[in-house]
């Protein structure tokens, strides 16, 4: 998955996060650590004493265990070591023979039948067909009158929350343009804002593209696709210069369209920056932390894909219908 985030994504154990080298990193996958502690009589100060003694690399961590509960294991109990107040690991505590095995990610129950993996693979397939139609259900109602390509009554609404400016999304779009030619009548798509905060003219170009929209639905797609096609000549300087030389080409109002624009005590630009903080409020209403990311009737691909992984999408919903 490629996309532009306002997240940056931490490694679970590295050195200068939480005083781990990765040596001890890639013990705690399966590590054994014999405690005289058992679940029984559980003494925390003398298990965090042992931690200590068998990890010297958490001799000076803040150490706090969880309460002790009932486990998948035989024998065994579960609780949880939280480590500076930040990094949180599972354990597993023996109820006799005061051994503590720490791990990675939680315990996974691989004891389900085939029969019983089928029977819950189709509750999950149930539960995602519900809730992409619930997803779909909002989005629809929400981007009723926003800017689409395709047929109005096509099968497949491809949503996009994105951004000009991430150059992700630009390389997205190209894909979204082969989709488009080679599924003419059964994909109609829409484009939503998620303009970033990291990004310094993502946010004006959005605001400029609606206040087109306003005016004339041709005029939004010529901003939208000179954004992405020249997107790495843009500045936050030239954004607004260059957006109206491009209108040019239109039938719009360039003088109402730079007021949209440019007089934030307008009642056209206040109207607009709202619209596109509500796009923005919706992308992270479902979960959403970068760009691009993409609804098809309501099924999430998060970042750049290839239009094959689309293709999969489409077929498995048409065959749904």
């Amino acid at each position: 998955m490629i996309r532009c985030s306002q997240h940056l994504r931490k490694s679970i154990v590295r050195r200068g996060s939480y005083g781990f080298t990765m040596r001890w990193a890639l013990l705690l996958i399966n590590f054994l650590v014999v405690c005289s502690a058992t679940a029984q009589g559980f003494d925390q100060e003398q298990l965090l004493a042992n931690l200590r003694f068998r990890i010297p690399d958490l001799e000076g961590a803040v150490l706090t265990v969880g309460e002790l509960e009932s486990s998948l294991y035989s024998g065994f109990k579960q609780g949880s070591l939280t480590i500076n107040g930040r990094q949180t690991l599972q354990f597993l505590l023996s109820e006799e023979h005061g051994h503590l095995i720490l791990l990675t990610t939680n315990p996974i129950d691989v004891s389900l039948t085939e029969e019983e993996i089928s029977e819950k693979l189709a509750e999950q397939a149930v539960q995602e067909k519900l809730a992409a139609a619930e997803t779909y259900s909002a989005l629809s109602r929400f981007a009723e009158s926003k800017p689409s390509r395709g047929p109005s009554d096509a099968p497949i609404t491809i949503y996009e929350f994105s951004d000009f400016q991430c150059p992700y999304c630009a390389r997205a779009s190209t894909v979204i343009e082969e989709l488009l030619n080679k599924y003419p009548d059964e994909i109609r798509f829409v484009y939503l804002h998620y303009p970033l905060g990291m990004h310094d003219w993502a946010n004006p170009a959005a605001v400029a593209t609606d206040c087109a929209a306003r005016q004339s639905e041709t005029a939004f797609w010529v901003l939208h696709d000179n954004f992405f096609e020249l997107q790495s000549d843009i500045s936050s300087e030239s954004m607004l210069h260059r957006a109206r030389s491009w209108l040019q080409e239109t039938d719009i109002d360039l003088d109402e369209w730079q007021i949209c624009t440019s007089d934030e005590s307008s009642a056209a630009h206040q109207d607009v920056l709202l619209q596109v903080d509500i796009s923005s409020a919706m992308a992270e209403r479902f979960g959403l932390t970068g760009t691009p990311a993409f609804f098809v009737n309501g099924y999430l691909l998060s970042g750049s894909q290839p239009i094959e992984a689309f293709d999969d999408l489409i077929v498995r919903i048409m065959a749904d219908e």
